[in-house]
C-alpha cells in the first residue's frame, strides 16, 4: 500500500506528535525532499548549510540547502558520527523503522484517514515544489526522478486527494 499525501495541517499535527528527533527528520525531509534513509544517514562532519549528498536509492548526488538556522538545530542534537544517533549506540544511526514507526503512532492518534508514512513527507515536498514555481521539470529534477510520469503522481497528489475529500 502507497502512502499518500497530507494537506499541511495534517502534517503539523503529525509533526506535533512526533518524538522531537523525528520531527526534525521530517523537517529536514520538507525542506530537501531527501528520503528518510538519505537522511539518517547524514554524517555529522558533512553537515553544512548547503552540502552534497549521495542519494543511496538511486547513487546521485545532489546539492541540498537546509539553510543556517537548521543547521545550527541539527548540530546542536547530532552525534559524534551521525546527525540522527540510534537510541542505543550513539556510532549508529537511527533506524528508517523507527521513524516509521512514530509517523504511525502520531497519524493514528489524529486519526487520519489516509495510509501516513516517511513518503507522504516527500510527497507533499513535490506538492509545495510545484506549487511554489509551477514547474513540474524543476520537480522532477528535485527528486531525482527518471520518469516525469513518477514525479506526476507524486506533485499532483493533493489535486487528487482533494477530489476524494
Amino acid at each position: 500500500m502507497t502512502t499518500e499525501y497530507l494537506l499541511h495541517k495534517e502534517l503539523e499535527h503529525v509533526l506535533r506528535a512526533l518524538t522531537p528527533a523525528n520531527a526534525l527528520v521530517l523537517r529536514v525531509m520538507l525542506r530537501t525532499g531527501l528520503r528518510v534513509g538519505d537522511v539518517l544517514s547524514m554524517r555529522t562532519e558533512a553537515l553544512k548549510a548547503r552540502m552534497w549528498v549521495t542519494e543511496s536509492k538511486t547513487g546521485k548526488r545532489r546539492q541540498i540547502g537546509i539553510g543556517k538556522q537548521l543547521e545550527a538545530i541539527l548540530r546542536a542534537q547530532a552525534g559524534p558520527v551521525y546527525v540522527f544517533t540510534h537510541r542505543l549506540d550513539e556510532n549508529k544511526h537511527r533506524t528508517r523503522q523507527a521513524v516509521w514507526w512514530d509517523i504511525k503512532r502520531a497519524a493514528k492518534a489524529f486519526r487520519l484517514p489516509q495510509n501516513v508514512g516517511t513518503h507522504s513527507v516527500r510527497k507533499t515536498y513535490a506538492v509545495d515544489l510545484l506549487e511554489q514555481y509551477g514547474d513540474i521539470e524543476r520537480v522532477r529534477r528535485a527528486l531525482n526522478h527518471e520518469s516525469m510520469a513518477t514525479t506526476m503522481i507524486y506533485a499532483l497528489a493533493d489535486k487528487l486527494l482533494k477530489k476524494g475529500r
